[in-house]
C-alpha cells in the first residue's frame, strides 16, 4: 500500500497552463487537500474531476495535519493544491508535509505553474543568481527594518507583496534607498 501526498501546482489565472501529469494526478488520489473550497471547486469543475475536498489554511492547519496524515498512513492517497500556483510556496502546507514525512510518507511535488519564475524570465534582468526574500512585514516599522538588512546585498532580490500593499512597500524601498550611500 502506497503511502503518497502530492504537492500538485495549479494554473495562476490560465487553466490551460495545467500539465497533463497534474491532471492524472487529481484524477487519481483518493481526496484533495485545498486552500480554499470555492476556488478548489471552480478549478476541479473546470477540468470535470470530482473528488472530496478538504481545506486548510493558517486558522486550522495544525488542528487537521495530523487527522489527513493518518488518513494517508492508511491507505488513501492525497493531492494537496493551493488556490494558484505551487502549494508551499506562500502557502499552508508545511505542516502537513512536515508530519507526513515523519510519517515515513512519500511527499511527491507535481511541478507546474509558479509566479517567481515567469515573472524573472519575463522581466529582461539578469538573474542567474537572486535572492528571493519572499514576503516582507505588512507592518511598516518592521518591514523598513527588513529592507535595511537586504540592503547590502548585492544579488537581485526578489519580494513578493500584494497589490494593495505594493505602493507602501516601494515607498519603503525608496525611503530606505535614499539611506544607502552607493
Amino acid at each position: 500500500m502506497k503511502k503518497q501526498l502530492y504537492l500538485v501546482a495549479t494554473p495562476i489565472g490560465n487553466y490551460d497552463d495545467i500539465t497533463l501529469r497534474a491532471l492524472k494526478i487529481l484524477t487519481d488520489v483518493n481526496f484533495i487537500i485545498c486552500e480554499e473550497y470555492k476556488e478548489a471547486r471552480r478549478l476541479l469543475s473546470h477540468y470535470k474531476i470530482e473528488k472530496p475536498l478538504v481545506s486548510i489554511n493558517e486558522h486550522n492547519e495544525k488542528d487537521l495535519a495530523e487527522e489527513i496524515a493518518l488518513r494517508i498512513v492508511q491507505g488513501e492517497t492525497a493531492a494537496l493544491i493551493s488556490d494558484c500556483g505551487t502549494p508551499l510556496f506562500s502557502d499552508p502546507g508545511h505542516v502537513l508535509v512536515d508530519l507526513c514525512i515523519s510519517y515515513n510518507i512519500e511527499v511527491i511535488p507535481i511541478p507546474g505553474a509558479n509566479s517567481l519564475l515567469p515573472a524573472l524570465t519575463g522581466s529582461g534582468l539578469d538573474f542567474e543568481k537572486f535572492y528571493y526574500c519572499g514576503w516582507l512585514s505588512s507592518k511598516k516599522e518592521i518591514r523598513q527594518k527588513e529592507l535595511l538588512q537586504l540592503k547590502n546585498r548585492k544579488d537581485l532580490l526578489v519580494i513578493l507583496d500584494t497589490p494593495y500593499r505594493l505602493k507602501a512597500l516601494l515607498t519603503d524601498i525608496v525611503k530606505v534607498s535614499e539611506n544607502i550611500a552607493v
